[in-house]
């Protein structure tokens, strides 16, 4: 009966220990799963990124914001020009009015 209460002790031993160890296993068990859904996360903002990312290279190929300050001031270049045209235009249509209203008094 000594050896087996020997073993009987050894038993309870080997049966604690593989409790402890199931423990354990349910534990990282419980960490994995957390990990995988963090990972599901991240892969998800990953997704967000690369498509803010390709938004903004299809911005930045319709016009960077060098060309839109270049194009505000040719915009304004060509204000100030239509104004110098329309006024010479004006000016040349009086002149050519005066001319001819001056042209009857001295026939």
């Amino acid at each position: 009966m000594a050896g087996d209460n020997g073993w009987s002790e050894y038993s309870k031993l080997v049966l604690k220990e593989l409790e402890t160890l199931s423990r354990g296993i349910a534990g990282l068990n419980e960490e994995i799963q957390a990990l995988k859904s963090d990972i599901t996360e991240l892969r998800s903002r990953e997704d967000k990124v690369e498509e803010l990312r390709a938004w903004k290279q299809r911005c930045d190929e319709i016009a960077s914001p060098t060309q839109m300050k270049m194009w505000i001031r040719e915009v304004e270049r060509l204000k100030i020009f239509k104004t110098k045209a329309v006024t010479v235009f004006l000016v040349a249509q009086a002149l050519t009015g005066a001319a001819i209203a001056f042209s009857g008094f001295f026939n």
